[in-house]
């Protein structure tokens, strides 16, 4: 597999699916322009609600709405792959929606799904922050894998990445890399954001993108940003540490093979 441009892209999503749409479009338009195959939109870029209930009242049935459509339009006319950070889904039966990511391939159509399996049920040590997202959103319940012009990708989302027997299981199955959209708060953005991503990487020989949400929202929110993306030997080649945009970076699939080849502690695992 030859070298390939991929880009993360940062935004400051709003509480109007509208405008979010037309930014998203926007940045993702500069993406393609730059040379991407693959583009990874924010965590809830679609939706930054005033009120954490927001997302039921914008919450759309698998495979039908226009936030699929219009992801699934831009995919076909721009010739890029998009994995959608996460969307609101309607799941039938449960009051809740999945926190769904999707992944449309460069014709449009949509070729995978993962729904976040761990949600952010917390309290921020010393500050008046809480979150509870199993309110409001129902968890995934299996790791997913896509082929794509950059490899084997798993999906990820946010609070996923504390938690590393995913990515093992993922880098079992083949993964070359990772992709993790995110919404992260900003004081464990400033402690842990950075880390986490690269020990993601180190550990499995794996590249990652992360994009992040930024600045303040309506709900008077804040998110962190410092959108990354980590190349497969824990060395941060682009990111964007605050304000919309776009970053992009050239991955090697050789010099990654090699790596894995020369330094081949995944086969050295005793568990």
């Amino acid at each position: 597999m030859s070298s390939v441009v991929v880009a993360a892209v940062q935004m400051c999503s709003v509480d109007d699916v509208a405008i979010n749409l037309d930014v998203a479009e926007r940045l993702l338009q500069q993406a393609a322009e730059r040379g991407a195959v693959l583009a990874v939109l924010p965590e809830n870029f679609a939706l930054m609600g005033r009120r954490d209930t927001d997302k039921l009242a914008a919450a759309e049935t698998a495979g039908a709405g226009p936030i699929q459509q219009r992801l699934a339009s831009l995919a076909a006319r721009l010739g890029l792959w998009i994995i959608g950070g996460t969307i609101p889904l309607r799941i039938p039966g449960e009051r809740r929606v999945a926190a769904a990511s999707l992944v449309f391939d460069a014709g449009g159509a949509q070729v995978a799904r993962y729904d976040k399996m761990h949600l952010f049920d917390v309290d921020l040590p010393g500050k008046a922050e809480s979150h509870r997202e199993s309110t409001n959103i129902a968890p995934g319940a299996a790791p997913v894998l896509v082929d794509t012009p950059a490899g084997r990708i798993g999906l990820s989302v946010c609070y996923d990445m504390r938690f590393p027997e995913l990515f093992r299981q993922m880098s079992a199955a083949g993964a070359v890399g990772f992709v993790m959209p995110s919404a992260f708060t900003v004081p464990t953005g400033r402690a842990h954001w950075e880390v986490l991503l690269r020990a993601r990487a180190i550990e499995n020989l794996a590249w990652v993108i992360a994009p992040g949400q930024t600045g303040t929202h309506p709900s008077g929110r804040k998110t962190y940003g410092d959108s990354l993306i980590v190349d497969h030997w824990g060395a941060v080649l682009a990111r964007l540490p605050e304000g919309e945009g776009v970053v992009t970076a050239t991955l090697d699939p050789a010099a990654q093979l090699k790596s894995r080849e020369e330094f081949p502690a995944l086969a050295h695992r005793r568990l």
